[in-house]
């Protein structure tokens, strides 16, 4: 089940111990960072999670930005609403998205993951509000996933 995001993305992560405002990108990567290893999730569940009204395609092109970031962002847990490899020629080869994947588990065929529903996980379910989930960022980050 999905909570309704009535607030404007602006005012999600605007406050942090350091009183300094996270930008868009990094509240995407760290969405992506808190994703489940075994687990993928879709460019529209991490845009309606941050309100980002029809922000999929924005996520897409955070992601395209993270491939230096550090801690690392796993990028390739992120598919399309239908569970398609969309992203998967931003990675270094065309099978790179596809082989990591599956190192965790989820098996994938044709460039997309079956039993997707299996798979999925919605960041409106397992995640706090984002106003908690970014103020607790600058306290306790993750620890940095293994690719």
């Amino acid at each position: 089940m999905s909570p309704s995001r009535g607030k404007s993305s602006d005012t999600y992560g605007s406050s942090s111990p350091s009183s300094r405002p996270l930008p868009l990108i990094e509240k995407i990567w760290w969405v992506v960072r808190a994703i489940p290893p075994g687990r993928v999730t879709t460019y529209g569940a991490i845009a309606q999670y941050l309100g980002l009204t029809r922000g999929a395609r924005l996520v897409g092109h955070a992601l395209n930005l993270s491939h230096k970031a550090f801690p690392p962002v796993p990028a390739h847990r992120v598919v399309n609403r239908t569970g398609l490899l969309t992203g998967k020629f931003h990675f270094p080869t065309h099978t790179a998205m596809q082989e990591r994947l599956e190192s965790e588990g989820i098996p994938v065929k044709n460039d997309q993951v079956q039993n997707f529903t299996q798979y999925f996980w919605d960041p409106c379910a397992h995640l706090p509000w984002p106003e908690v989930f970014f103020s607790q960022v600058y306290d306790e980050p993750p620890p940095p996933q293994k690719p």
